[in-house]
């Protein structure tokens, strides 16, 4: 960590990894309404508060404000949860031919 500080790329190393943490996030978005639908909002808003609490708890600037990335964008995981079950009525996504849907 003190490379990253010397040469002044905390900045640049946080942006990267919440890039890397946001781009990760679609595909589990798609990948939870597929299997379990608006079901596993329950999932998103428990690692949200676990990531909150972590970051809260964590000494280190990066970590924790890796942490605070990951918890809100999985409270923002909540939101396009559902959003994606509008994708999958407009048939923008594929439905799981194993669950059955309310629309």
């Amino acid at each position: 960590m003190d490379f990253l500080n010397e040469y002044h790329l905390a900045g640049l190393f946080i942006g990267i990894c919440t890039f890397l943490i946001i781009g990760l996030f679609h595909p589990v978005v798609v990948k939870a309404e597929y299997y379990w639908g608006t079901k596993s909002w329950w999932i998103f808003l428990v690692l949200g508060i676990a990531g909150t609490i972590a970051s809260l708890y964590v000494e280190n600037i990066l970590i924790s404000s890796l942490l605070g990335v990951f918890a809100f964008s999985s409270f923002w995981t909540i939101k396009e949860v559902f959003e994606q079950e509008d994708r999958v009525k407009k048939g923008w996504f594929p439905k799981n031919p194993k669950r059955t849907y309310k629309f």
